[in-house]
């Protein structure tokens, strides 16, 4: 059966990391997948989530609106930004946190997951000493 998930049908009780929010739209629990996660993601004005990794999942980010800063790597070391019209793939595992470089606009992205539960794993920050 087609499922149509309407905004205010998206689950915010899904896996969450401080500094963004994330809400389900394609998920077991919203549509009875049983291989794909879909949701929604936005950083507050100037926010930059904690340090995360997704366990097994590989991730794919679109990002509809906001400039976000991407860090990666065993101590954060990796750079790079992106912007709207942008795909950003982050393997299974991988630590990473997002930026969101406007301080006057929320930043938001589409996420998609080969794994039917929204895996987040949220670790400490690997430059802090």
């Amino acid at each position: 059966m087609v499922h149509i998930i309407h905004p205010h049908e998206r689950d915010a009780g899904t896996a969450q990391t401080a500094g963004m929010r994330r809400e389900a739209g394609v998920s077991a629990k919203t549509t009875g997948s049983k291989g794909l996660w879909m949701g929604t993601g936005v950083n507050d004005p100037g926010a930059c989530s904690d340090v995360h990794h997704h366990g097994e999942s590989e991730s794919g980010i679109y990002i509809v609106r906001g400039r976000i800063r991407f860090r990666w790597g065993d101590k954060l070391e990796h750079v790079q930004d992106a912007e709207p019209g942008d795909f950003v793939f982050v393997p299974p595992f991988e630590i990473h946190s997002e930026e969101n470089l406007d301080p006057d606009n929320p930043a938001e992205f589409l996420l998609a997951r080969n794994t039917m539960d929204a895996i987040v794993v949220n670790v400490p920050d690997p430059r802090a000493g």
